[in-house]
C-alpha cells in the first residue's frame, strides 16, 4: 500500500520563490533563483506594487530559475491596467498603454503622490514574543528600518523560560532610544498584548508578531487606514506569504484569506456591513493578529484583550477575532488597508501546522461562545448559527479549491481544526477560570506592595 505522504510528495505544488516588484522603480530578478540546496526554482510569486500600493500577485513560471522580464510586463499590463490607470490619475499623471522599465516615475519624483504624505501621529509598535529568540533578529531588523517620525517599539517578553530573548534584544538594538524591552510573567498572548497597551505612549498602537518582517512603509499604511473613515478604531493590513517551499507552507497559504487581498475595505455596523451570514462574527474576514493597529484610547475603553483567549491559554487563539468584533460592536469602524504590509513566515513542518490548526479551531469557537454568553449578541448569534457554522465547517472546501484540486492535501489538518472547534467552548470555560485566578493573584500582589 502506498504511503499517503509519499503520494503527496509526488503531487505537491512546486516550491515557489516569493518576492515583490515596485512598478515605479522595477528591479526584476535578473539572475538564477535557487533554493537552499542549489536547485533552481520553477515558479515565482510576485506582489506587484505601485508607489507602495499593492495591486495584486502574479504567479509566473521560471525557465531554469530565470524570469522572463517581457512575460512579466505583458502579464502585469493585462492584469493591472485598470488599477494602474486609477492610481496614476490620482497622482495627476497620464495612463500608460504598457508597463515596462522607466514607464512610470518613482514615487519620490511625483509631485502630488498621495502616498508620500507623512502623517505625524505618534505610534507605538508592540511585538509579543515567547521563547523564539532565533526568530527575533529578522523581526528587529525590519523594525529598525521604519522611519516614522514619532515611533517607539516595545518588545514584550512573555513568561520566558530563559534570558535568550533579552540577550538578542540587547545585542540587536542595544541602546537605541526608541526600542524598549518589557517582561510580562503572566503567560498568554493577551496578557502580553495588554502589557504592551499599558506601556504604550503613542496615539496608535500597532501589533505584529516575532515571525513577521514588516515593510518599510508599514506604519504609513496603517495610518492611512485610519484616515479612510470618520470613526476608524482599528486597521488591519496585508500579511503576505514570505516563503512557499513545502506542503505545510502551501496549505496555510491556501487556508487563510488575509494573505492575498489587495483591495482596501471599510467595515462597520451600519452602511459598511459585510454580506456574510455570521457578520460581524465571521471568522478571519477582517484581518489577522500578526498585522493590526488600534487607537490607544479605544482599546483601553473597550477593556483591552481577553486574557482567556490567545496563544498561551487553553483556547490557543481567538483574541484577535474577539478584539475586532468588539471594536465594531462598540460603534467604531474597522479598515483593511493592504499597503500596511508585512511578510509572514508560515509553519514549515506538518506537526507544527497541525498544532496551529487546532488552535485556529479552538480559538474560533471559544470566542464565539464568549459572545454567545453576552446578552447583547446572544439572540443575533443564535439566529445565525445554523448557516454560519455550516459555512465555517465547510472551510475545507474553500481551502481545497485555493490549494488546487489536482493536488493531494496533507492529511489530518482539517480534522484537527474541526476537532478543535468542538473542544473550544469547554476550553474557553477552563481558560476563563484560569485568567480570573491569575488576575486575582496579581491584584493581591499589588495590594500587598501598596
Amino acid at each position: 500500500m502506498t504511503d499517503p505522504r509519499q503520494r503527496w510528495e509526488r503531487s505537491r505544488p512546486v516550491p515557489t520563490f516569493c518576492g515583490e516588484v515596485e512598478l515605479g522603480d522595477p528591479a526584476l530578478p535578473a539572475t538564477v533563483l535557487t533554493r537552499a540546496g542549489g536547485e533552481p526554482y520553477e515558479q515565482i510569486r510576485l506582489l506587484v506594487r505601485l508607489h507602495g500600493e499593492p495591486l495584486g500577485y502574479l504567479n509566473l513560471p521560471l525557465t531554469d530559475g530565470l524570469l522572463d522580464h517581457e512575460d512579466f510586463y505583458d502579464t502585469a499590463t493585462a492584469a493591472f491596467r485598470d488599477r494602474v490607470a486609477i492610481h496614476l490619475r490620482g497622482d495627476g499623471l497620464h495612463a500608460v498603454a504598457t508597463l515596462g522599465p522607466g514607464v512610470i516615475p518613482p514615487r519620490e519624483k511625483v509631485a502630488h503622490c498621495a502616498r508620500s504624505v507623512v502623517d505625524p501621529t505618534s505610534v507605538t509598535v508592540v511585538v509579543c514574543t515567547r521563547n523564539r529568540a532565533a526568530m527575533l533578529p529578522a523581526c528587529l531588523a525590519g523594525l529598525r528600518a521604519l522611519d516614522h517620525p514619532d515611533l517607539e517599539i516595545v518588545i514584550v517578553d512573555n513568561a520566558p523560560s530563559d534570558e535568550s530573548t533579552r540577550e538578542v534584544f540587547d545585542r540587536e538594538v542595544g541602546d537605541v532610544a526608541r526600542f524598549r524591552y518589557v517582561r510580562e510573567d503572566r503567560p498568554g498572548l493577551s496578557w502580553a498584548r495588554n502589557r504592551g497597551v499599558a506601556e504604550a505612549s503613542g496615539e496608535i498602537i500597532a501589533f505584529t508578531d516575532d515571525d513577521v518582517r514588516v515593510d518599510s512603509g508599514w506604519v504609513a499604511g496603517l495610518l492611512r487606514g485610519f484616515r479612510t473613515g470618520t470613526h476608524v478604531g482599528c486597521v488591519t493590513g496585508l500579511v503576505s506569504t514570505a516563503t512557499l517551499e513545502n506542503l505545510a507552507e502551501y496549505y496555510f497559504d491556501s487556508r487563510v484569506t488575509w494573505a492575498s487581498s489587495c483591495q482596501p475595505h471599510l467595515y462597520d455596523m451600519d452602511r459598511h456591513r459585510l454580506a456574510h451570514p455570521l457578520y460581524p462574527y465571521s471568522a478571519g474576514v477582517f484581518g489577522a493578529g500578526a498585522n493590526f493597529a488600534v487607537r490607544a484610547d479605544m482599546i483601553r475603553e473597550i477593556g483591552g484583550f481577553d486574557e482567556a483567549l490567545g496563544a498561551g491559554t487553553a483556547t490557543e487563539g481567538g483574541e484577535d477575532l474577539d478584539a475586532f468584533v468588539r471594536v465594531l460592536l462598540a460603534g467604531y469602524q474597522l479598515a483593511y488597508e493592504p499597503s500596511a504590509l508585512v511578510w509572514h513566515s508560515h509553519r514549515s513542518d506538518l506537526d507544527a501546522l497541525r498544532r496551529q490548526m487546532w488552535g485556529y479551531g479552538t480559538g474560533l469557537t471559544a470566542y464565539l461562545v464568549k459572545h454567545l454568553g453576552a446578552r447583547r449578541s446572544r439572540n443575533e448569534i443564535l439566529a445565525k448559527l445554523p448557516v454560519g457554522f455550516w459555512k465555517i465547517w465547510k472551510i475545507g472546501d474553500a481551502t481545497r479549491e485555493s490549494y488546487g484540486r489536482e493536488h493531494t492535501m496533507p492529511r489530518g489538518l482539517l480534522a484537527r481544526e474541526r476537532i478543535g472547534m468542538i473542544a473550544g467552548p469547554v476550553l474557553y470555560a477552563q481558560s476563563r477560570a484560569a485568567a480570573q485566578r491569575a488576575g486575582a493573584v496579581r491584584a493581591g500582589a499589588v495590594d500587598a506592595r501598596s
